[in-house]
């Protein structure tokens, strides 16, 4: 993984004749904003899953630290920086600013796989929950991995914030589920405090939607089209990504080893949630149960080749994914 880019200059430091740095440093091909496109499907797929973060797959897919800089420098600056030339020039300056291509095509991936897959991914939860659950689990776990090894020069501080990423994603996947009914304004805060998770490597904010009780309205929003609760969502949705990524990113930019060592610890974390064998009180079959059984005593069996080999493709799948993830970054 790249080494975090320096922080951009403030508008005032800018002469009218410079171009910001992502205008610079960020003139994406077709070909590479098509991977990012890609990036964004996986990411909107990661995040369907209650239990699975699409900050988790932009962290291994290694666009990460670039998309926590283009959401972090979205500000009331801007329009400082507009009005440095104005007109169409203002808005373009301002566009390769905040690195806005990448974020379209990236939200433009996101945005298809919920539109095409959440049907699917809650069908396989519902029918299939071992299976989609093994094959995340496996996902994780390489994750783990792989970021282990980006993590350089283990100190107590490093290893005292893996650990308390490991618990803070433990608590929150042991929270209890809420069954209000929720209203515009409860959606709008859902949606708020979701994306702070979604950003967040290893926390899910479907299952910070499933917490509070409004995931399978937000998906049944979704496939009906209920423009008012979705514009809700977007909304909060919004404004919380706006308030949390400035500081991840003063994070990423001052403390990044630290920062991925806590990370990190979030991803490790969330295998509590994603264990494969779960069945709900009565010791049924329920897609959204949070009691965690040993193998041997789900029922119907451990089904060992099945959930072993989708384990191992979860595994080979993210590591291709990192693979690609260095290539494009190079």
């Amino acid at each position: 993984m790249s080494a975090p880019q320096s922080p951009k200059p403030t508008p005032s430091n800018q002469t009218q004749n410079q171009t910001p740095p992502n205008s610079v440093t960020r003139t994406d091909s077709p070909r590479q904003l098509g991977a990012v496109y890609v990036k964004g499907m996986a990411m909107g797929a990661a995040d369907i899953v209650p239990g699975v973060s699409g900050g988790t797959i932009a962290l291994i897919a290694g666009v990460y630290e670039r998309l926590i800089n283009a959401l972090g420098s979205i500000g009331p600056h801007l329009w400082q920086v507009y009005r440095q030339q104005g007109g169409i020039k203002g808005l373009i300056t301002v566009w390769r600013y905040v690195d806005a291509t990448f974020l379209l095509a990236l939200l433009l991936g996101i945005v298809t796989s919920f539109a095409t897959l959440a049907g699917i991914i809650k069908h396989l939860l519902d029918n299939q929950p071992l299976l989609i659950w093994s094959f995340f689990f496996g996902l994780v776990v390489a994750t783990v991995l792989i970021l282990l090894t980006e993590i350089k020069q283990w100190n107590l501080s490093r290893a005292l914030l893996f650990v308390v990423g490991i618990g803070a994603a433990v608590g929150v996947s042991s929270l209890p589920l809420m069954t209000t009914e929720p209203s515009l304004p409860y959606i709008f805060f859902s949606g708020a405090l979701a994306i702070c998770a979604m950003i967040l490597p290893g926390i899910s904010g479907s299952f910070i939607l499933l917490l509070l009780g409004v995931y399978d309205h937000i998906l049944e929003a979704v496939h009906d089209f209920n423009l008012t609760v979705i514009l809700t969502l977007v909304a909060g949705m919004a404004t919380g990504l706006l308030a949390f990524t400035h500081a991840l990113k003063w994070l990423l930019a001052r403390y990044y080893q630290g920062t991925l060592a806590l990370l990190t610890g979030f991803i490790a974390g969330s295998l509590v949630k994603v264990w494969p064998w779960k069945v709900d009180a009565l010791g049924t079959l329920n897609s959204d149960a949070i009691h965690n059984v040993a193998p041997w005593h789900y029922p119907g069996g451990a089904q060992w080749v099945m959930t072993i080999g989708l384990m191992l493709l979860g595994a080979i799948l993210v590591s291709a994914v990192s693979w690609w993830g260095k290539r494009q970054q190079q």
